[in-house]
């Protein structure tokens, strides 16, 4: 699947049934990957993909946002119609994640759970910190390099809880249920046994990946220690709970763009004329444009 970069007008993917169409330039203010599903439609990612793919096994959807080694900070736009991936901004320029030694990109794939929202009016029993404001995210843990846009089955294996800048912000651990070994994968120690270091190097990476910007390093819950599967389903549970009071308006979502196409008894729900209309709104797809140089630059410094 070529992106527009290699010279395609679109870039659509079949992935579990959704697909995706470009608008602008990858590596643009503009940018935007909008949905479809299996029948063509433009729908939300964040609200109309369902959060189970196998609700009896426990096995989730996933958003691809960010491939395993790439910078280039993607991430669902909660605020926008339709909520398309779009390049995240900071004070009018794009942003991309810093490479802290021995880190390259982002070194997983980096996506959401749709349908979960992780409520900035909720303080957390855990962390005793309030929600971030989005889906909860995702570090995927197989072999294959995801696509942006990728909407793939995932079996959780735990969570780590970051404290980033006074908000929870949990990270899942998963598995794509395709990988090879995705068997051999049923709790957060089967990672620490199969990919020795691994964890450590998560921990390490979401501790760091600011400071090259400025800020001082992240902290975490439980002193940064994992958290099993069960613990890790439970906190995706409740996260849909907040969800379903954000979509039926039970709850204030302040900014968050609720608008969707199949929630059932949900006040956001529009047509499907309506979706193609924002859509159509979104600039043209234009091949990539070029990734700034200083992106490559690796970072250096001690530990604390």
């Amino acid at each position: 699947m070529r992106s527009a970069a290699g010279g395609r007008a679109k870039r659509r993917g079949r992935m579990a049934g959704y697909s995706v169409e470009e608008r602008a330039a990858p590596h643009s203010l503009e940018y935007r990957l909008f949905f479809k599903d299996a029948a063509g439609r433009y729908i939300s990612p964040f609200h109309d993909i369902p959060i189970y793919a196998d609700a009896g096994k426990n096995v989730f959807n996933m958003v691809v946002e960010v491939p395993r080694w790439t910078n280039a900070k993607m991430e669902i736009a909660t605020k926008d119609p339709l909520n398309p991936i779009k390049q995240d901004v900071k004070k009018g320029k794009l942003r991309y994640v810093a490479n802290v030694f021995p880190h390259k990109g982002y070194i997983w794939n980096y996506g959401a759970i749709p349908q979960t929202w992780e409520d900035p009016g909720h303080k957390d029993e855990n962390t005793g910190c309030c929600g971030d404001n989005d889906p909860i995210d995702v570090c995927e843990i197989g072999s294959k390099v995801c696509s942006r846009g990728e909407v793939i089955k995932v079996k959780v294996l735990g969570t780590l809880a970051l404290i980033d800048e006074g908000e929870t912000d949990w990270k899942i651990i998963a598995i794509n249920v395709e990988d090879p070994e995705a068997d051999n994968y049923n709790d957060i120690n089967d990672v620490r046994r199969m990919k020795p270091g691994y964890l450590e190097a998560t921990v390490d990476w979401f501790r760091r990946y600011k400071v090259p910007d400025g800020k001082p390093e992240n902290q975490f819950a439980f002193n940064g220690e994992f958290k099993d599967k069960d613990f890790a389903v439970d906190v995706i549970k409740s996260t849909h709970e907040h969800w379903k009071a954000l979509i039926a308006k039970k709850t204030d979502g302040g900014e968050i763009n609720c608008t969707n196409l199949t929630v059932s008894g949900s006040p956001f729900c529009c047509s499907q004329e309506c979706a193609k209309a924002t859509v159509d709104a979104a600039p043209p797809c234009k091949a990539a444009n070029p990734i700034p140089p200083e992106v490559d630059k690796w970072f250096y410094y001690q530990k604390n």
